[in-house]
């Protein structure tokens, strides 16, 4: 994985505009549509099992996030989830609060286990979480460092044959065959409501034009993020201007903002 795979799958995300289906939560749903309409995809909020088989056959990726589930909604998302196996489209999973209730954690192992094609997007708590080691949560957030939830991503990638993203301070993109450190972003970013989401959601958008990683989605959020910061007074303006920054993100700035180590 270099710098020209990230080029490469922004490029194509800009050409195809591929149709995400997002399983997503009600607090985010317009943060993160308009963040896949910024980076150039095109988002849809669908929660029927009515239309769901229709949306996947066309659909280029599905976004599965578990933040406000009750038990109407897990059995809409695993349904989701096996028309997207049947369409053979990815599975971007993001397990919001994942060890915090035990109703989040098993049903994030339930979609993990049944998705064929599978990304999951976490926070290092619900990461560790996941893999079902002792780790510190509060709530939604984390309380783990991203580079503590190494082991565990390991581990769920030998699990469900799958890559794991640990958003954090440090991003870490982790696959079969080593991991990537990506060290971009801002320190205001998680006072913005959903900004984890919103990388789910973005990893939809690139998984959908072949880019199965993670690593295109984190490092355009993160130089997003960081461009965004320079012009913001505080995370309301930060909120905006990060959808301007994903808008107006060119190859040359992507390129040399980037900071990215590979480990294989």
């Amino acid at each position: 994985m270099n710098v020209e795979t990230i080029v490469s799958a922004l490029r194509r995300v800009r050409e195809v505009k591929p149709l995400v289906v997002n399983v997503t939560n009600y607090v985010v749903m317009n943060n993160t549509a308009n963040a896949l309409l910024a980076v150039g995809a095109s988002p849809i909020m669908a929660h029927s099992k009515k239309e769901m088989a229709e949306m996947m056959y066309f659909a280029g990726s599905l976004v599965i996030n578990i933040g406000t589930l009750d038990s109407v909604w897990v059995p809409r998302m695993l349904h989701a989830v096996e028309q997207a196996n049947a369409n053979k489209k990815t599975v971007v999973l993001d397990p919001v609060g994942c060890g915090a209730s035990s109703i989040r954690t098993e049903t994030s192992r339930q979609i993990a286990a049944l998705a064929d094609s599978l990304i999951i997007r976490g926070n290092a708590s619900e990461i560790i979480a996941l893999a079902g080691e002792q780790g510190q949560s509060k709530g939604v957030d984390a309380l783990d460092s991203s580079e503590a939830a190494l082991g565990a991503a390991q581990y769920l990638v030998e699990t469900y044959n799958c890559s794991v993203v640990v958003s954090g301070e440090t991003d870490y993109i982790v696959k079969m065959d080593g991991y990537v450190q990506l060290k971009n972003g801002h320190a205001m970013m998680p006072y913005v409501t959903g900004m984890g989401c919103t990388l789910s959601a973005l990893t939809g958008a690139f998984a959908a034009v072949g880019e199965k990683t993670g690593l295109a989605a984190a490092a355009v959020l993160g130089v997003a993020g960081e461009i965004a910061a320079e012009k913001s007074a505080g995370p309301g303006s930060l909120q905006m201007n990060i959808l301007d920054a994903l808008y107006q993100l060119d190859v040359e700035t992507l390129t040399q903002r980037l900071i990215m180590t590979v480990q294989e």
